[in-house]
Formats: C-alpha cells, sequence, structure tokens
C-alpha cells in the first residue's frame, strides 16, 4: 500500500519531511545534466541536448533561454514545468523593468521565481515543480550565479550542475574551478565537465551554452556605456571551442 503521506503536498511524513518534493528531485535526477561556472568577468551555463528521436527538428528545442537582456536560464528535469517558470520569469522581469525603467538584478528574479516553486510544495491540488534551474546574470553586483529547486530554495554558487550526471560533475567542477578564471577558460570547463558524462558524439547541435558578461552598447544619443548582457552561443562559436578541446 502506498504511503498516505505520498499522496499530500502540505503534510510532512513522520520523519520531517514532504515526499512530494523528493519525488520532484528524482525528477531532476532523471534529465541531462546542466552546469553553470562563475568566471571573473561573466558566468557561463551549459547543458546537454538531446532528441528523443533523430527525426525530431533539434532547433525547436531550447534549453538555454533568455529571460531579460542580463538574465538567463537554464534547466534540468521535465521540460514543460521549465517552460512555466521562463514565463513567470519573464513577466517578472517586465514587471520590474516597467516600474523602475531598468533590468531587474539577478538576486531579485531568482527570488520571484523561488516564490513561485515555494508555493507549489504548500498548495492543495497542484505539484512541485520537477525542475532545477540554474540562473546566471550579470547586473551591477557583479555576474552571479544562482541554483534554485523544487522546493524552492535557492544558493548563490561559485560553480554548480544539476541532472543525471550531477555528483560526478560537481567532483570535476571541483578539481578544475579556480577563482582567477576567465569567460574562455569557463566555458572549456563547462565543456570538459558536461564530457565527463556524455553518451554518444559531442558536438554543436548536442549541447547549448550562455554566456551573461560585459558588453560596450551606444545609447540612440550616442553614449556609450558598458552593461550586463546574457547570449546564447551560436553553432559555429560553440563548434570553436570544442575544435580547440578535441
Amino acid at each position: 500500500m502506498a504511503d498516505r503521506y505520498s499522496f499530500s503536498l502540505t503534510t510532512f511524513s513522520p520523519s520531517g519531511k514532504l515526499v512530494q518534493i523528493e519525488h520532484a528531485l528524482n525528477a531532476v535526477a532523471q534529465g541531462v545534466t546542466s552546469v553553470g561556472i562563475k568566471a571573473t568577468n561573466g558566468i557561463v551555463i551549459a547543458t546537454e541536448k538531446k532528441t528523443p528521436s533523430f527525426l525530431v527538428d533539434d532547433e525547436t528545442q531550447e534549453k538555454v533561454t533568455l529571460i531579460s537582456p542580463n538574465i538567463g536560464m537554464v534547466y534540468s528535469g521535465m521540460g514543460p514545468d521549465a517552460r512555466v517558470l521562463v514565463d513567470k520569469a519573464r513577466k517578472s522581469a517586465q514587471e520590474y523593468k516597467q516600474v523602475y525603467h531598468e533590468e531587474p538584478p539577478t538576486a531579485i528574479l531568482v527570488k520571484e521565481i523561488a516564490s513561485v516553486m515555494q508555493e507549489f510544495t504548500q498548495s492543495g491540488g497542484v505539484r512541485p515543480f520537477g525542475v532545477s534551474l540554474l540562473i546566471a546574470g550579470f547586473d551591477e553586483t557583479g555576474p552571479t550565479l544562482y541554483q534554485v529547486d523544487p522546493s524552492g530554495a535557492f544558493w548563490a554558487w561559485k560553480a554548480s550542475a544539476i541532472g543525471k550526471n550531477m555528483v560526478n560533475a560537481k567532483t570535476f567542477l571541483e578539481k578544475r574551478y579556480n577563482e582567477t578564471m576567465e569567460i574562455e577558460d569557463a566555458v572549456h570547463t563547462a565543456i570538459l565537465t558536461l564530457k565527463e558524462g556524455f553518451e554518444g558524439q559531442m558536438t554543436e547541435s548536442t549541447i547549448e551554452i550562455g554566456v551573461a558578461q560585459i558588453v560596450e552598447v551606444t545609447s540612440q544619443e550616442g553614449v556609450k556605456s558598458k552593461v550586463g548582457r546574457f547570449k546564447k552561443l551560436n553553432a559555429p562559436e560553440i563548434k570553436d571551442y570544442l575544435a580547440n578541446i578535441a
């Protein structure tokens, strides 16, 4: 007979655990591996990109997503759940910009997303989100990397991994990470971390990489300034990085 506590989101088991959150974490652990690395001049997030069949158009699949011009996100776990959180995050970013006329700080957006995920752990008729997120952003405080779990808990990390191979990936990151690495080194380290548990051939179409860093922009008045921006690397850029590693 099933444990009656496993069917209630708002009821603790006698051991003090919310069993549905553990189930959600199991869903995350079945997702493909994603990694995030903080560099001195930016943040790198990367993930495996696998399709259920070679007949699927892989260009329609996106795991590294833009939330606002300065913030990006990657997930491990259930894609449909991640899509809902991406929509909510983008809406929160737009609301912040409408009120304050600037892009949201990474920490503020992370708290908004974490609050949504936490709310789904204690509301009737819903279940926790079956995803963990790595959120990378660059604002006036500098580059920051956050991990958000199904419980709504979040932490700032120097480097982290989520998904199926996260234990081995974190072990690899602990050996390779150093606080003086820059974006180029961080991208190489992210690729090598994914390669540790990668199944099949790693190509520019089987991984996704996003980078948050400082760029120079010119306003309509011709004034130049440096701001944080997030972008996804395109296939030729990823191919160049892979060629340098091979």
